[in-house]
Formats: structure tokens, C-alpha cells, sequence
């Protein structure tokens, strides 16, 4: 399933990716695509909101993963695979593959910024969220769902 969203502003994309985090469930990979200045983090920040984190949503570009506690004693992970590219691919696997990304997958959301540099590395159930420039101040946001219909 595949849907987009085109936002007018940086309120409307919080508000949107917000509303999303509260319709979502863990285990679940959600990863983030765009150029730099997108939004991912904002998206991120919002889907946090929705979840229910009350703390404060940085970008963890230097700590690479930020963990948040849920309302229900689960958890978010935020990571960003900026700062772990290949200048030359632009990849990002090996460096994540030794942080250990993969064993998170299953113990609660994961929200993956910069997802495009560890691709092969995605499980193949998540849920991308790609943003794009749509004209000043507007972002067109793209949510592609490949989880399974849950059965029944």
C-alpha cells in the first residue's frame, strides 16, 4: 500500500507524522528517505509525539542512536546513518552492521534516517517513508506500508 501526503508546511508535516506514530505498533522498521533538509527528523519527531515520548526528539547525527521510552514500556529507537556513509557509495552497512542495528528490529520501533545507506540491511515488512521537495516551504511525503495484512 502506498499513499502521499503533500504538506504545506513544517506544522502540517509534524501534524501528519504524528497522527501516524499513534496508529503504529511495535516490532516495526520505519525507514526515512530524502535529501538533506527533507524533514526526516521532523517526521521523526512527530511519529515520536504520536508514540507518546515526552522527551525531547533530537537528530542523533553525532550519537547515531537515540532511544526513547514508550508510554507502555516499549521502546523507540531513532538512528541516523548520516555520519556512518561512504563518501564514495554512499553506503553505510558495514559500520551499522557492527553497531548492531539488526538485533533491535525486534524489540520495538525503529526509526532509520538516512535509510538509503543501509538498504540491504532492511527487513523486508516495514514501512518507508520517502520526502521530497514540492515547491517552497512544501514536502511531498510518500508512505509505502510492506507489512503483511494482518490475517482476518
Amino acid at each position: 500500500m502506498s499513499e502521499t501526503f503533500l504538506s504545506e508546511s513544517p506544522e502540517a508535516t509534524l501534524a501528519w507524522a504524528a497522527r501516524l506514530g499513534a496508529t503504529l505498533k511495535p516490532p516495526l522498521v520505519i525507514a526515512l528517505f530524502g535529501p538533506l533538509g527533507a524533514g526526516k527528523t521532523l517526521v521523526a519527531k512527530g511519529i515520536a509525539a504520536g508514540l507518546g515520548v515526552r522527551e525531547v526528539v533530537t537528530s542523533p547525527t553525532f550519537i547515531l542512536i537515540n532511544e526513547y521510552e514508550l508510554p507502555d514500556g516499549g521502546r523507540l529507537y531513532h538512528v541516523d546513518c548520516y555520519r556512518l556513509r561512504d563518501e564514495k557509495t554512499g553506503e553505510a552497512v558495514a559500520a551499522v552492521k557492527a553497531l548492531g542495528l539488526e538485533e533491535l528490529f525486534d524489540r520495538g520501533i525503529v526509526l532509520i534516517e538516512w535509510a538509503d545507506a543501509v538498504r540491504p540491511l532492511l527487513p523486508a515488512e516495514r514501512v518507508d517513508i520517502t520526502l521530497a521537495d514540492a515547491g517552497p516551504g512544501r514536502r511531498r511525503i510518500t508512505l509505502t506500508d510492506h507489512r503483511r495484512p494482518a490475517p482476518g
